[in-house]
């Protein structure tokens, strides 16, 4: 791997994505500057990194309100919130004030990198990053170029992400919603639709993922997990289930039916599940605990095939 000698970077965007970029390259040398012209959102941001304070990666950190201070930075990550307009704006502004070397990046969960660099001089340096929550905790990051970026331009992120120990995987076409959120999508879709037709409960179903096909998955994907069973074996079950597959084109009733009720998960107390009761509210916070124990664990047993 290209020694990657840490540099500057800047971060559009200083709500929970920013933060945990931000931490995962102050650890590892970058100095980086987190821009959000909210007080309250850079307020809440020295608060979400203030454990850093009293080591080498505190010194390297600071907040600003204005793009202006994207100036001599090495690479830019544009994390603001999923709005084409918004996102095309700013990277207007970003490139009034980088140099044409900086490299930029978007960190969108599947807006078209295309579509975002339309409008962009020097569209060769620009590419799509999308981390994963928490951003520096989950390994993978899907690395999307546009039709104009430059090889030169892919590699150094991809070399970047690797030096501060991202798996980092291209994303050959630029589709909507990349990889991950598509397969994501498609078994949460399935989910709803059994949840919907009252084939179990939404805690069975989630025992089910959890228990079968999730603790595979973090070893095996789903194209590996298909030559170990036997595509023969595959191809018979596929050509009965397929057909009875969710399959429908609109978000389902079960979903969008939640959501016109307020009840948007977590962040409001109640969705699937009820947030606000004490048990669960513990469960979570263990969840959160136990991803970073459990990441570095499947690290150390899992093969290096990478």
């Amino acid at each position: 791997m290209p020694t990657v000698v840490p540099g500057k970077l800047a971060i559009v965007g200083a709500g929970n994505m920013g933060n945990a970029i931000a931490r995962l390259f102050a650890i590892n040398g970058w100095t980086v500057v987190l821009i959000d012209p909210s007080d309250d959102a850079r307020a809440a941001s020295q608060e979400r990194l203030s454990d850093l304070a009293s080591q080498d990666a505190g010194v390297r950190l600071r907040w600003h309100a204005d793009v202006s201070a994207t100036q001599g930075a090495d690479l830019i990550i544009e994390a603001a919130p999923e709005d084409l307009a918004l996102k095309r704006k700013l990277f207007g502004q970003l490139e009034a004030h980088c140099s044409a070397s900086t490299l930029i990046a978007t960190n969108t969960s599947g807006i078209s990198i295309n579509q975002l660099a339309r409008d962009l001089a020097h569209p060769e340096r620009f590419v799509g990053t999308h981390f994963f929550t928490p951003a520096d905790v989950i390994p993978l990051v899907e690395v999307i170029a546009c039709e104009r970026s430059s090889t030169a331009t892919t590699q150094s992120i991809i070399d970047i992400l690797r030096a501060v120990g991202k798996l980092p995987v291209l994303v050959r076409k630029d589709i909507p919603g990349f990889i991950a959120n598509r397969l994501q999508h498609a078994l949460a879709r399935e989910a709803m639709s059994l949840l919907e037709q009252g084939v179990a409960t939404a805690d069975d179903i989630d025992t089910v993922a959890k228990w079968s096909l999730g603790i595979r998955l973090a070893l095996t994907g789903p194209l590996e997990q298909r030559d170990i069973n036997g595509l023969d074996i595959h191809l018979a079950i596929a050509s009965y289930l397929y057909p009875d597959l969710e399959s429908a084109q609109a978000p389902l009733a079960v979903l969008s039916d939640k959501v016109q009720q307020g009840h948007l998960g977590v962040k409001s107390g109640q969705g699937f599940y009820d947030w606000a009761s004490p048990d669960r509210k513990a469960s979570l916070r263990h969840k959160e605990a136990a991803l970073s124990s459990l990441v570095d664990h499947i690290k150390t047993i899992q093969p290096k095939e990478h």
